[in-house]
């Protein structure tokens, strides 16, 4: 039988000063069915699956939407990539569009971009979308992609290159399937101009996307990918979409038997209640599929609704955003693991909602809006990622006969670099600001990391005796396991000091140390990896995530 205070040392030796039990709970268990433990360090997948994804969509990239790059567009042509490639195939030829499409992957974000991302805009992920013809030819067969499968051969080859390329940057890379088999929406971006989200309810795509999402995990897990930070099932899925949830829980199971440790995001379906109920009866103590995470899109730039509104009250609408999230996190024991990226927003506005205050005030009201959004995706949310980062290039925009009127032109001058809808111009203007804790030096991170660690023994004492004290007061006579809550304390310091310190310890370009932002569902890792059963497990997560707190107040972040 285990000793009270006994503690998972293989892992937080190193960072404890002792392992003595807290004097008020020098008992043993009265029931202990415990599993044993497999606590190990957070490792360096773990740090760029789980901390803070400080982030940018590189859209248009695999798979092409017409306003962004236009430059792939022949001026009568329709805005998909379906579109696209096949006006370019019938214009060009098929070897000749081949080569047009593996030069915009190869060129697309090139070595200056990366040292920008990591240096400037203090990027942690990139979310990738891709589509299911960008696996290549195999998976265009009886698709709307058939004839043109061969422009596709090197694709997933450019995308492997892509994540290795971003890695030696410290970059993660999360894997967006954004163009799924007949369109999990009715956009462009789907893949082709139907109009329809034909994914629902045809079940010759959807074993396709299927097919294609084993292909995309089988390929992550053989690759040894540690950047990958996770794979996303499905984006921007229609509203109320038939067979949505039954279609996660295939996907998922598949997943599970080939990696059940990968991250899988979801699409909230725009019903991000929905889809947090969801996460959450998956996201449980005891399962052992994959953590689910949901990805939401924030966008005040397309409704009547939103139109009618001031800045100023948009402004204060993004204060309360995700409080679907109340009562679905800060407790896996109790509400199980609700997490939330924010996978999508801009800091555009509407021209109806802009003419509701002066020209004077706009530059400091779309300021205001981004920092709004990057505090408050910051405060609730495990990342956040702007659509999107790169444009068209100025050169390329001369040859477009179709954008030849005044008016058009003059808005696609201004363009580049994107404006509202611009990670760049955002970021050079700090409307969007990257949390504190990544702008340090890593002398600062060094320095405030050791302090953090030499008041280590102090502050457990205290936080360990304030929890004993309080049950033990508020409950008394009533039996309970503080030894857990000390064991967790001690993991959730050790965890966080060890992702703060990261970036230093692996040699990641950039400034700053990473904190655990994906904390719901790395509680619930943490508790599962404990091996603890039985009624107190609880004790061992209000420790875990005491633990994080306290490091994060030593060290000032």
């Amino acid at each position: 039988m285990r000793k009270t205070g006994q503690q998972p040392q293989s892992y937080t030796k190193d960072h404890a000063n002792d392992h003595t039990a807290p004097q008020s709970q020098q008992k043993v268990s009265q029931n202990n069915h415990d599993n044993p433990q497999r606590l190990q360090a957070p490792t360096h997948q773990d740090t760029q699956r789980f901390r803070y994804h400080q982030g940018t969509n590189i859209g248009g990239c695999y798979t092409l939407e017409q306003w962004l790059t236009p430059s792939m567009y022949s001026a009568e042509c329709k805005t998909s990539e379906l579109a696209a490639v096949t006006s370019s195939i019938e214009k060009n030829g098929l070897a000749a569009t081949r080569a047009k499409w593996e030069s915009h992957w190869q060129n697309f974000v090139k070595a200056d971009d990366w040292y920008w991302l990591v240096e400037q805009a203090h990027c942690t992920t990139i979310r990738l979308p891709f589509g299911y013809f960008t696996l290549g030819s195999t998976f265009c067969q009886s698709t709307p992609f058939e004839a043109a499968c061969s422009v596709y051969t090197n694709a997933w080859k450019s995308v492997k290159s892509f994540i290795n390329t971003a890695s030696n940057y410290g970059i993660g890379v999360l894997l967006d399937f954004h163009a799924l088999p007949g369109g999990a929406n009715g956009s462009d971006h789907s893949g082709t101009n139907s109009g329809v989200p034909g994914l629902w309810g045809n079940q010759s795509h959807l074993d396709l996307a299927r097919r294609c999402l084993v292909f995309v995990a089988t390929e992550i897990k053989n690759s040894n990918f540690s950047n990958v930070v996770g794979l996303q099932l499905c984006n921007e899925a229609s509203y109320s979409a038939p067979g949505l949830y039954t279609f996660y829980d295939d996907a998922i199971a598949v997943i599970s038997h080939i990696d059940q440790n990968l991250p899988l995001y979801i699409s909230d379906g725009w019903d991000l209640s929905m889809a947090l109920s969801y996460a959450n009866s998956k996201n449980t103590r005891s399962s052992t599929t994959n953590p689910i995470i949901v990805d939401t899109h924030k966008y005040w730039a397309f409704s009547d609704a939103d139109k009618a509104k001031s800045p100023q009250q948009i402004i204060h609408e993004v204060q309360g955003q995700l409080s679907e999230l109340v009562g679905r996190e800060g407790s896996v024991c109790e509400h199980r693991a609700g997490q939330v990226v924010v996978g999508e927003y801009s800091c555009v506005l509407t021209e109806e909602s802009w003419a509701k205050a002066t020209d004077s005030d706009r530059t400091a009201l779309a300021n205001a809006f981004g920092q709004a959004q990057s505090r408050r995706w910051q405060e609730k949310a495990g990342g956040s990622f702007f659509w999107t980062w790169k444009m068209l290039p100025v050169p390329e925009r001369a040859s477009l006969s179709k954008l030849d009127t005044d008016d058009l032109a003059d808005i696609m001058q201004d363009w580049m670099p994107g404006g509202g809808w611009g990670f760049v111009k955002q970021t050079k203007t700090g409307a969007i600001s990257p949390p504190f804790n990544l702008l340090l030096s890593q002398i600062d991170v060094s320095a405030r990391r050791q302090s953090a660690l030499e008041q280590q023994h102090t502050r457990r004492v205290h936080t360990v005796d304030a929890h004993c004290n309080y049950w033990d007061r508020n409950c008394p006579g009533q039996y309970f396991e503080h030894w857990r809550y000390e064991s967790g304390w001690k993991v959730g310091f050790a965890d966080a000091a060890e992702f703060f310190g990261a970036r230093a310890k692996y040699r990641w370009p950039g400034t700053g140390g990473d904190k655990i932002g994906c904390l719901e569902v790395w509680c619930r890792k943490r508790i599962m990896e404990s091996g603890m059963q039985g009624p107190f497990v609880w004790e061992f997560e209000h420790g875990v995530r005491a633990g994080i707190r306290d490091f994060y107040s030593l060290a000032g972040i």
